[in-house]
């Protein structure tokens, strides 16, 4: 069989020593290269044939890179386009990013990375891997590594579905079938060709983590790390070090070379969710990052090019952060040059029964019980007139506890825990209760010397918190035995199990 075709690709620059540069090292790459030196030009060596990548310079003498940019666009060319500006000209590489280019590059272009972008605009794996030796994490007087994950499990919002067929496995985990999930899915397909910064806005418990992923995933970065990083669990003081990693000796405890979260996802895809919690002072070296596409460990004399794509998150209003002096006007040019909206549940109640039965099975999987439960019709209606100020995240809490309280394989209204009022919008909420009178032994006790407990800012998981104690006592009580733990408690075993399930207790680490 003859060899497969080397990919084409078209390089336009009216400088001719940079065009010179560019194809020689393309050449050297096993790449088809051929050049012009203007607008009009390169539009005839594309009318003539088609190529795999079109890198064109941002200033021509005819006009501009955004010009034949968006020529090809309005033919609806299939080619990838690069688009090469002037050092510090950030208007441009964002505008081009909008218009539809694959990446951009400035100059003077770094050869090393240019043929690093070029390598992913065809889909092919960038030539070098983690870019420092993973090390075990130091144990004293700076535990950065160890404060956070690199990559963490899937938030409570990503629920898996199965595929629908002629539909992405990372798409399809995206249930329900609204127009508004349609939009969703449609602009992940668009944005995931690119690379391009990505934002996604939404309220908290929307699955805003799970459209990061599904971008990942449709993209041809996929089989390539995916690394996700809460910026708000991160102490301050230990941001850098697990951004951009360090080598040994940099602070006490730092006994050997460990990675940071951008050299993880060399390769691939770097999740930054709730990026507006960043403190200003990690933002401007964030923003050194991403514009130079290169990181400094802790300790090291120099920088080290990485190769990622960056998807950012946050239920914050990042405008409103920006006029108020506490986000980074730059930074946020940068990562929100285009935006993916994760709508909240109340806006697509016609995916609710899809979202429930996923759930469900989830549930029953992960307790090891069949058949799954599943809603009676009053329950689900009931379910459609809540507004869910959680989302699904909520919705998921919900469903654990109805779970837990029907016992059987059919929930039932009263074992959602909603009370008639609570459904629909806040203004049909009733009215609190009229105070109880108090009594006279009560009354003579001033009100100052009866200070209330502070009230939980998390009500679900300090209830989570509180049943799980309740739950590891009776077990130790009992010896693990959960049958006589559930039933000290006035649960039957299969509620036992399921409310240790939901709660994550797992015996076998208690010797079981």
């Amino acid at each position: 069989m003859p060899p497969p075709a080397a990919p084409s690709l078209l390089v336009v620059d009216d400088e001719p020593d940079l065009r010179t540069l560019y194809e020689l090292t393309l050449v050297r790459e096993g790449y088809d290269v051929e050049t012009a030196g203007s607008v009009e030009e390169a539009w005839q060596r594309l009318a003539e044939r088609s190529y795999s990548v079109v890198i064109t310079d941002m200033r021509l003498p005819d006009g501009s890179g955004l010009d034949l940019l968006r020529r090809l666009e309005a033919a609806d060319r299939a080619e990838k386009t690069i688009v090469i500006t002037a050092y510090g000209s950030a208007e441009n590489a964002v505008e081009a990013l909008k218009a539809g280019a694959f990446d951009y590059l400035t100059k003077p272009v770094d050869l090393r990375q240019f043929r690093g972008v070029v390598a992913s605009a065809l889909g092919r794996a960038p030539q070098a891997g983690p870019l420092v030796k993973p090390a075990s994490l130091p144990t004293t007087a700076a535990p950065a590594p160890t404060a956070v994950p690199a990559a963490r499990p899937t938030a409570p919002a990503a629920i898996v579905a199965e595929a629908a067929p002629g539909l992405h496995p990372s798409l399809a985990r995206l249930i329900g079938g609204s127009s508004a999930m349609q939009q969703v899915r449609s602009m992940i397909e668009r944005v995931a060709r690119g690379m391009a910064p990505v934002m996604v806005q939404g309220e908290s418990g929307t699955g805003k983590e799970l459209v990061a992923r599904a971008i990942h995933g449709v993209s041809s970065r996929a089989a390539q790390p995916f690394i996700a990083v809460n910026c708000g669990a991160i102490p301050e003081q230990l941001l850098e070090a697990e951004f951009f990693g360090y080598r040994k000796g940099a602070f006490t405890g730092a006994t050997e070379d460990r990675e940071g979260f951008f050299q993880a996802a060399h390769g691939g895809t770097l999740f930054l969710d709730e990026i507006g919690d960043l403190p200003l002072s990690m933002q401007s070296k964030l923003l050194r990052a991403i514009q130079e596409r290169s990181v400094r460990p802790l300790g090291a004399v120099s920088e080290m090019p990485v190769n990622v794509r960056i998807v950012s998150a946050t239920h914050k209003d990042l405008a409103t952060e920006v006029q108020e002096g506490r986000f980074r006007q730059d930074l946020y040019y940068r990562l929100n040059v285009i935006q993916v909206r994760m709508p909240p549940l109340r806006e697509r109640t016609d995916d609710l029964e899809a979202i429930c039965g996923a759930v469900l099975q989830r549930i029953a999987r992960d307790a090891g019980v069949s058949p799954a439960p599943r809603l009676s019709a009053e329950a689900l209606a009931h379910l459609r007139a809540y507004h869910f100020p959680g989302n699904v995240r909520e919705l998921e809490n919900l469903l654990h506890r109805a779970v837990t309280l029907a016992g059987g394989d059919l929930i039932e209204q009263r074992d959602l825990g909603l009370a008639d009022g609570e459904a629909g919008n806040d203004a049909d909420w009733p009215a609190p209760e009229a105070p109880v009178a108090e009594t006279a032994s009560a009354a003579a006790v001033p009100r100052a010397a009866a200070e209330p407990a502070p009230l939980p800012t998390d009500l679900v998981a300090y209830l989570d918190q509180v049943e799980r104690d309740v739950l590891m006592r009776a077990l130790e009580r009992h010896r693990y035995n959960r049958t006589a733990a559930g039933a000290s408690l006035g649960l039957s075993l299969r509620q036992m199990r399921y409310r240790m399930a939901r709660l994550g207790i797992n015996l076998s680490d208690h010797g079981e």
